[in-house]
């Protein structure tokens, strides 16, 4: 709702009512006196050399409040006048609140001229301080400042340097707070300052009759009534420098001296981007007009005028706060005519937003005319008593209705409040709402296997020592038995008495002690529960009997599993990192294989990490599965609260789901937990103008942008010599990118080495599953040994949700000039890792909105990822056919026109962009799926030699069963056998549940051996193998 703007068309008498407390309709507050207390007068000499005496005169909201007795001066310049004054404050008085908030006390130290006692003493103003009040309205009885003392000129013709050159000491005090508690929590102080109006029309001239620019404000208050805010006394100043930032605000007064009085001590107009200002005129088009209309003429006030809103005004504020009106005018100053008449709509409904607490902008001025201000009026206010006075001879003698919009007049103004109307939740409240949304995380299950588990853990700790003792009696006595088979009492004794010397003397015995104490302390706790002192040595000694025997049969019972565990081999570990399996299944993602994807994405899931749960949720929303991504998402986020990638998600989710309020608590959440995220922000404006809720997607916008800004200045700062070595090493890493390396070239392992690689050291175990491949290879290749290949396994891979990695992002050997980053594409890269298209395509709408000259090629290519994860190929190769018309040097745009071409089985044209992509410098994003699919075009060419080597750069990067196995089909078409068996070997390490492994190992092991076909053949049908090639094989042989 919008409240209309009476605006006075008579004299200023009418148009400059005394200003009037806010009505409260609560009983009236009796009047309460305020204080004033002149103590002393500091460096007076410094104004003037030889003042002697002087007295203090002391006003307030234009009432004389009276004079100090005459105090001499001392030679330090120093005079004592211990004035005493006060006033009384009343809400419906004539000092009432709001008289406090804008009107300072006025004091005018008087220098005495003395004459002889014929003549008639002679006063002349020496200097003048204000003593701001404000501090009273903010819950102070009592205060003192050191007011600094303003040089009064002699002459109007006299120049005077700006800065104070002395002080008044000054205490001002009440018997109680002027405002109540309720008043105090529930109140609020409101500040307007008006600083200029810009590009004024031509007929404004500084020639002719003295005029007076005026402008007003008109504030809602209580009930029906309105408050007004003037701003007297414009300056008009032709054009010229720009003025000064920062400055100082001036005091709405008309009385005061002393130039520099009329500054509000410790406030200041600091300007700032035109950008980041609310109204109009803050577009980047607007920005020459308004560096420009800036040194022209203009008129400016740079005043401030502020008003106290009791709590019934702030609920009539709240309510009809939508838009208000400031009228600029134009007044003669002989008959106070309106001469020149204007109005600015000033849209204040940012004030509404939570936390917000100030708009500073620009706002253009129009020519007023009675139906346009109240249609406006009626547009947004719906109360229907619109009060709006005017006249013919008023109308005759406004300026015509296009001068004000064809000279672009604008004001520039700041509406400042000490509280936000609408207060910004705090982060504890956010936090608490957002675990409630949570579901809450099942307890842990209490510990009933603890005391099973000490003793498993002592009988691994007597097998372990037990392996070690007799490994000791080996070293000592050899393996082999006596021919008789067994050994008389007296050599036992013998070899016993040697094997604990030896233990003894060596430490082994204590170390094996040391070893075991652990696994009993841990038997005494859990399973005896005993965690605290005995009372008695008796008990003590009976515990230990007990104990005592029960660990000797819990030892016997290991001994006697001693020779078996010995004969069983132990059970291969898994060597796959977690990282390795999100690679995996992202593999497994791109061959559209979903169930196993899940499969991976549930094994690589730890309960306590959140970033795998991240990654699942990714998954679930790739397969639309919002419900089953919104339960991961939340698990993420109950193992870290303040994790902001996990907020952000969740309130993605809850906007899929339609839970609006929930989204509105997870995006506030992460923009107060991280100020400084800038795709928090762009993501919260997203949902707001998802909501209709404009003011708050622009601020979004705003702060994002203002963060974005901050961190390419920052970037911009680097010094050149960084990028430079940079560059080099770009450099360097592109030459292992050659598409055909030399015949020279073997597995990575052979490089600088003697030795090939997978090595056939004895250093490490075959890892094979249970069964079949321990058997094949057993009896088959009895002489080959096995060792996987450590050389990429342990290779820590920067892959997943939480690696910031855009696809789309620029090459830097790009011949065309790149448009700079913003922050729509910025949250693109984000919402484009966890598959979010609906909010990728809104974030895609701004960027074609605020981008100069055209769509990017980032633009394009996102453009294009989202129709591929559709599969609309045709709309996916229109974009990227525009991608490469902006950008033809880019590696990401080649890399995705061959995954089209790709997926439209065009691999002619598929193989042609992906060897133009590893030809570039840079990698594209998505290096390891071009590798792939580029090595499978070659299998399917039967260029094996070139497929061999594109999957030797894929292990390089990104090691997976996928690579391994592309690099040990193609040895095993170029007939290297030993070395398809070491990369098949590898593969089948990284994951041995791959059938086409364990098929290629069959025949690599039935190419070597004489040894029948048949079981293998059986065996790997019953895996559940059908790849018929291979089938036909292994039966042909």
């Amino acid at each position: 709702m919008e409240v209309p703007a009476g605006l006075s068309a008579g004299k200023e008498s009418s148009a400059l009512p005394a200003a009037a407390a806010l009505p409260n309709e609560s009983q009236p507050t009796p009047a309460t006196p305020v204080q004033i207390t002149v103590l002393k007068a500091q460096d007076l000499k410094t104004i003037k050399s030889n003042v002697s005496v002087t007295l203090v005169h002391a006003e307030f909201n234009g009432a004389i409040l009276g004079d100090s007795s005459k105090t001499d001066v001392l030679p330090d310049g120093t005079a004592n006048y211990n004035f005493m004054t006060s006033f009384e404050c009343s809400p419906d008085g004539p000092n009432s609140l709001d008289d406090i908030a804008q009107n300072p006390v006025l004091l005018t130290v008087i220098e005495v001229l003395q004459r002889d006692q014929r003549q008639k003493e002679k006063t002349v103003p020496l200097g003048q301080a204000v003593v701001d009040l404000l501090p009273l309205l903010q819950g102070q009885c009592s205060f003192k400042v050191l007011a600094p003392l303003y040089a009064v000129p002699t002459s109007p013709l006299e120049s005077l340097h700006p800065e104070a050159k002395g002080g008044l000491e000054v205490t001002v005090c009440t018997k109680e707070p002027l405002l109540s508690a309720a008043q105090l929590s529930n109140g609020n102080l409101l500040s307007v300052t008006l600083e200029a109006a810009y590009s004024v029309p031509e007929a404004f001239a500084a020639t002719g009759p003295l005029q007076n620019y005026m402008a007003c404000l008109q504030v809602p208050a209580a009930g029906e009534k309105e408050f007004p805010l003037l701003f007297k006394n414009g300056i008009l100043k032709l054009a010229g420098e720009k003025e000064p930032l920062p400055r100082p605000k001036k005091w709405p007064l008309a009385n005061i001296m002393a130039p520099g009085a009329l500054s509000i001590p410790n406030s200041f107009i600091v300007g700032g981007p035109y950008e980041d200002e609310d109204g109009e005129l803050n577009k980047r088009e607007d920005r020459e007009f308004r560096i420009q209309a800036e040194s022209t003429k203009r008129i400016v006030w740079d005043m401030e005028r502020r008003c106290y809103l009791d709590p019934a005004a702030i609920v009539i504020i709240t309510v009809r706060l939508v838009s208000q009106s400031l009228a600029l005018r134009f007044q003669g100053d002989e008959d106070k005519q309106i001469f020149f008449h204007g109005v600015a709509y000033v849209n204040m409904v940012p004030l509404l937003c939570p936390g917000v607490k100030q708009i500073r902008g620009a706002f253009r001025v129009f020519t007023y005319q009675d139906s346009e201000v109240f249609e406006k009026m009626l547009s947004w206010s719906s109360s229907s008593d619109v009060q709006l006075e005017g006249s013919l001879a008023l109308r005759e003698q406004c300026l015509s209705s296009q001068q004000y919009v064809e000279a672009g007049t604008f004001l520039v103004m700041e509406i400042k409040l000490d509280k936000a109307l609408v207060p910004k939740r705090l982060r504890e409240e956010l936090t608490r709402r957002v675990k409630q949304m949570i579901p809450p995380r099942p307890p842990l299950p209490p510990r009933t296997a603890g005391a099973k588990k000490a003793v498993e853990d002592y009988h691994n700790h007597v097998t372990s020592i037990a392996v070690a003792i007799l490994s000791e009696y080996h070293e000592l006595f050899g393996k082999q038995l006596p021919d008789q088979g067994a050994i008389d009492h007296q050599t036992l004794e013998e070899q016993k008495r040697q094997l604990n010397f030896e233990l003894n003397s060596s430490g082994k015995y204590f170390a094996f002690k040391e070893q075991l104490k652990y696994a009993v302390v841990k038997i005494v706790r859990e399973k005896y529960l005993k965690t605290t002192a005995f009372e008695t040595q008796e008990q003590f000694q009976s515990f230990l009997s007990e104990l005592y025997v029960y660990l000797m049969d819990e030892m016997h019972i290991a001994l006697n599993q001693v020779g078996r565990n010995l004969a069983a081999s132990p059970a291969p570990l898994s060597r796959t990192t977690e990282e390795q399996l999100w690679l995996f299944a992202r593999e497994a993602e791109v061959n559209k294989d979903y169930k196993l994807a899940s499969l991976y994405h549930q094994q690589v899931k730890e309960p306590l990490f959140f970033p795998y749960w991240l990654d699942y949720g990714a998954f679930c929303l790739l397969l639309e599965e919002t419900t089953k991504a919104q339960e991961c998402f939340q698990q993420a986020l109950s193992l870290d609260p303040h994790h902001i990638q996990s907020l952000l998600l969740c309130g993605i989710v809850a906007v899929m789901l339609e839970h609006y309020e929930e989204a509105e608590i997870f995006f506030e959440d992460a923009c107060c937990l991280e100020p400084s995220s800038i795709v928090a922000w762009t993501l919260s404006g997203l949902f707001y103008e998802l909501q209709n809720n404009n003011i708050q997607a622009e601020i979004a916008f705003r702060e994002a942008k203002k963060l974005l800004q901050a961190q390419l200045a920052k970037e911009r700062s680097i010094p050149e010599a960084a990028e430079g070595e940079e560059g080099k090493k770009h450099i360097s890493a592109g030459c292992v990118r050659s598409p055909t390396p030399g015949p020279g070239e073997c597995l990575p392992g052979n490089t600088g080495k003697t030795r090939r690689c997978p090595s056939t050291s004895k250093e490490g175990l075959p890892l094979p599953p249970p069964g079949f491949y321990t058997v094949l290879l057993g009896f088959l290749c009895p002489y080959q040994g096995l060792s996987p290949c450590s050389c990429f396994r342990n290779k820590k891979l920067t892959l997943g949700l939480m690696e910031t990695c855009f696809l789309a992002a620029p090459s830097p050997v790009s011949g065309l000039s790149q448009p700079p980053c913003t922050i729509f594409m910025k949250a693109v890269e984000f919402l484009m890792k966890v598959n979010a298209v609906q909010f990728v395509h809104r974030a895609l709408a701004h960027e074609l909105l605020s981008l100069q000259g055209g769509p990017s090629c980032a633009y394009y290519l996102a453009l294009a990822q989202t129709y591929l994860l559709k599969e609309d190929l045709s709309k996916c190769e229109e974009c990227l056919c525009e991608a490469i018309r902006i950008d033809y040097m880019n590696p990401n745009v080649w890399a995705q026109k061959g995954h089209l071409c790709y997926l439209k089985r065009d691999f002619g044209e598929a193989k042609e962009c992906y060897e133009r992509t590893i030809s570039f410098v840079e990698d594209a994003a998505d290096m390891h799926f071009v590798y792939l699919r580029l090595g499978s075009i070659y299998l399917e060419e039967k260029e094996y030699g070139r497929a061999k080597q594109t999957y030797l750069l894929a292990c390089k990067n990104s090691a997976s069963c996928l690579t391994w196995l592309g690099v040990g089909i193609a040895c095993y078409r170029l007939e290297e056998m030993v070395e398809a068996e070491d990369a098949l070997s590898e593969a089948n390490a990284l994951s041995n549940t791959n059938a086409e492994v364990w098929g290629y190992l069959a025949l690599i092991c039935l190419q070597v051996s004489a040894q029948p076909a048949t079981p293998a053949a059986s065996l790997i049908e019953q895996g559940g193998l059908f790849y018929w090639h291979l089938f036909v094989s292994l039966k042909n042989m």
